[in-house]
């Protein structure tokens, strides 16, 4: 923020202030501020951001400074406050809110849509309110945002509720500045606001007084009810119906990828899930994400909520309408909230769409006339070592923007294929966007390019440069080759470390660990298990798992008995495994099919190499006789960490430091002048736990403690050779919390500095981020080596 030192003399001052300013009651406070300090003149929202004209005597511009920056609404973010005299007089009256003004250039932000606040949800509940029992009740601090912005400047004109013509009493609030919906943007009420309607079936819309009574009655009787929300719509049915719970997962075509839920308020999460108090901070926060809990034991929920895994995703409600559902008569306390689309396309946004194309998954319909101008997904969070991860970074933190120490130029990072985002950059800021999800289809694709459309209009960013993944054919890679603009292309595990790096500020050369499933290497190969000496524009590998057969290519990662062959050929020199010494879950498979595999791994047919982490924890749950096939991207390895955590102690942490002394020097080995971790001796190891009498659980997480050992004695040895001190941790394989957990604990007895993603995504959603920063930055230095010419 930009500091100041004025003239106390000075009669007038133009001040300007950036960052997410409008939206969030910024200028009602603003004019709250200057009535009280008696400051005369303007304020009106700009592209810019909030612009204000004050006016005052004596030390009242003084005042009126400190007051912006200390009092500011909760919800606003100032990134800068600059300001210039101004000569002369005011020629008006008092302070006055101007209408906004557009411009050249967007430099604020919109804020995220924002869960409904607690006076919102007094009046909610008061008889005596006039909105007592509304659905869309909102104010300055609550309601939508993001979703139904058009474009900027933040006014009712320019989003979708420019529609619903506020009624008198709307009106008057609207207009008085010591009414908590002045300006309130999205304001409305039963007489002139949104309404919502109730379809039994996609053909028939039901006249009924109660819409909320119909979908509480029909979910009761286990009934598959989609709803439209805030940003797209959700599939719902009864939590505590296991029948209920077959059917939406049989009609939806989803038979093991765990669900979310909904329940009223934190009590009722206690019934089933512990609850921390950095959870239940979490849970109520104004994001209200998606919040993965550790399940009670006994779980009091049927399992086929989230089978195999030991964590439950839980929100609690955070629209009007959803709060009422859950006071309505018979509306069961926990709600299934999963996303209302069909597999592997977007969630649906508009009426229509939903009964068209959730027809054959939902009964019946709840829906609204207030029209969805951007889809966001609900957004995932953990816990882990007591700090909030992101998993998915939608609802209620996008479009926020992360603001970095550098100065980029107009920029778009694409991202990867999977959990796929895309950032735009400018300045110092850079604009993530919401959860766009797999880009393995024209649905998908037509989502992320709409998007980009969408943010590139509301923040005016034309984009100067594009950067990219090193993989040609992800459909990101090739939108980026067709914007014919100067392209960068990053390798894709440079770009994980590097997002964890400009998100912490660090300029400095740094270790980092960087796991995942897969990744397009410089070499030819497919990496996922890399240990980069990183910088912001350039990296050297020093490091890696060693390479496995990737049997079949892409199949190898939907069936992990592929993996499980490929590590017990490699660890007999080579050679098939005997058939009368297989784990019983590898026997299972057929024998002409393993024959096949055998077959193409001798041959070297169809089998590239890979160092990809992802593909090691498939195939130790391979041999533990875990999982063989999955259906959801990566199944094997969550029930892997799930049994581990199972067979762990509450200090299972204090267990990994003997590892260190006793396992490591087996596990490394250098090759090829980088040193690797051998994966071979790891499928010994675990095949040598259940000859022992171990469980499946306990082998599980002898592996985890070995891998985590592993990987902090190479970073040990690494740093020791560099000098260097500051290890970054990153890719999808981190949100596994036992493995993430297990390194930090480890790593700072080492002396290390220990830096993981927050803000953004420790999977692919981190990717866009990561590309923005280091294509951005080479751009500028490729721009003043050459004098300043591109």
């Amino acid at each position: 923020m930009t500091s100041f030192c004025i003239n106390k003399e000075q009669s007038g001052l133009e001040i300007l202030i950036r960052g997410t300013v409008q939206g969030v009651g910024f200028r009602p406070f603003v004019y709250n501020l200057a009535s009280r300090l008696g400051i005369a003149g303007t304020v009106t929202n700009t592209s810019d951001g909030v612009l204000i004209r004050a006016y005052a005597q004596d030390d009242g511009l003084v005042l009126f400074l400190e007051g912006l920056k200390t009092e500011a609404p909760v919800l606003a973010r100032i990134t800068s406050i600059d300001h210039h005299p101004l000569a002369g007089l005011f020629d008006g009256e008092g302070f006055t809110i101007l209408a906004s003004v557009a411009g050249s250039s967007a430099k604020t932000a919109i804020p995220p849509d924002i869960a409904l606040c607690d006076d919102c949800l007094r009046e909610l509940r008061d008889p005596s309110d006039h909105r007592y029992n509304y659905p869309f009740i909102n104010c300055t601090n609550c309601g939508p945002r993001f979703t139904i912005v058009e474009t900027i400047p933040y006014d009712r004109p320019k989003t979708s509720m420019k529609v619903f013509p506020m009624c008198e009493v709307c009106a008057s609030q609207y207009a008085d500045p010591r009414d908590r919906r002045f300006h309130a943007q999205p304001n409305a009420c039963g007489e002139c606001g949104p309404q919502l309607s109730w379809h039994n079936g996609a053909e028939t819309q039901v006249d009924t007084v109660s819409p909320l009574a119909e979908a509480a009655q029909a979910l009761a009787n286990d009934k598959v009810v989609a709803m439209r929300g805030l940003g797209g719509f959700h599939l719902s049915v009864n939590g505590h119906s296991a029948s209920a719970i077959t059917l939406l997962r049989n009609r939806k075509g989803r038979p093991d990828k765990p669900l979310a839920v909904m329940m009223p308020d934190v009590a009722s999460i206690r019934k089933y899930c512990r609850v921390s108090e950095q959870e239940e901070e979490l849970l109520l926060s104004t994001m209200h994400p998606i919040v993965l809990l550790q399940k009670n034991e006994p779980f009091a929920l049927p399992e086929a909520l989230a089978p195999h895994v030991s964590e439950l995703g839980v929100m609690l409600p955070y629209t009007p309408f959803q709060h009422l559902l859950f006071q309505a008569h018979d509306c069961p306390d926990v709600l299934v909230m999963t996303s209302g689309n069909v597999s592997g396309a977007p969630i649906c946004t508009t009426n229509d769409d939903a009964l068209k194309r959730l027809a054959h998954i939902a009964d019946a319909f709840l829906l609204h006339n207030r029209e969805i101008v951007t889809r966001v997904d609900d957004s995932v969070v953990r816990i882990v070592a007591d700090k909030p991860q992101i998993y998915r970074r939608a609802r209620g933190y996008v479009p926020s923007p992360v603001e970095i120490v550098w100065k980029l130029p107009e920029v778009i990072g694409c991202g990867a294929g999977l959990k796929s985002t895309f950032s735009l950059g400018r300045e110092n800021s850079v604009y993530p966007s919401q959860h766009i999800g797999d880009l393995f289809n024209l649905e998908s694709y037509d989502f992320y390019t709409e998007s980009i459309e969408h943010l590139k209009k509301v923040f005016q960013i034309d984009p100067e440069i594009a950067v990219c993944d090193l993989h040609p054919d992800y459909m990101s890679s090739r939108y980026a080759a067709e914007l014919g603009l100067p392209l960068y292309r990053v390798q894709h595990h440079h770009a994980h470390a590097a997002a964890v790096m400009a998100e912490h500020g660090l300029t400095d050369p740094v270790l980092a660990v960087v796991l995942d499933g897969t990744g397009f290497g410089d070499d030819g190969t497919i990496w996922g298990g890399e240990v980069l000496l990183a910088q912001l524009t350039d990296f050297q590998r020093l490091a890696h798992l060693e390479h496995l057969q990737l049997p079949g290519g892409d199949a190898a990662a939907t069936e992990p008995w592929r993996m499980g062959l490929a590590a017990l050929y490699l660890a007999n020199g080579r050679a098939p495994w005997p058939d009368n010494t297989l784990p019983p879950g590898i026997l299972a498979i057929p024998q002409e099919k393993r024959a096949v595999i055998n077959t193409m791994l001798a041959n070297g047919f169809n089998t590239p190499l890979t160092s990809s982490c992802g593909r090691l924890f498939d195939a130790i749950a391979s041999l533990l006789s875990i999982r063989q096939h999955i259906s959801y991207e990566g199944q094997a390895a969550i029930e892997l960490e799930a049994l581990a955590k199972q067979a762990a102690t509450s200090t299972w942490f204090n267990d990994i430091p003997a590892f260190s002394e006793l396992k490591t020097p087996t596990l490394l080995c250098e090759k090829g002048g980088k040193m690797e971790i051998c994966s071979t001796e790891f499928v010994r190891l675990a095949l040598a736990a259940q000859a022992g009498g171990n469980s499946a659980g306990q082998a599980a997480l002898l592996f985890h403690f070995q891998l985590i050992a592993t990987i902090a004695e190479l970073v040990a040895r690494l740093a020791r050779m560099t000098g260097i001190r500051q290890v970054v941790l990153a890719g999808g394989s981190m949100q596994n919390s036992l493995l993430q957990e297990g390194l930090l604990r480890t790593l700072k007895t080492k002396d290390l500095q220990i830096f993981t993603g927050m803000a953004l995504p420790v999977n692919d959603g981190a990717i866009s981020f990561g590309q923005t920063i280091i294509g951005g930055l080479q751009h500028v230095s490729r721009n003043t080596h050459a004098g300043g010419k591109g």
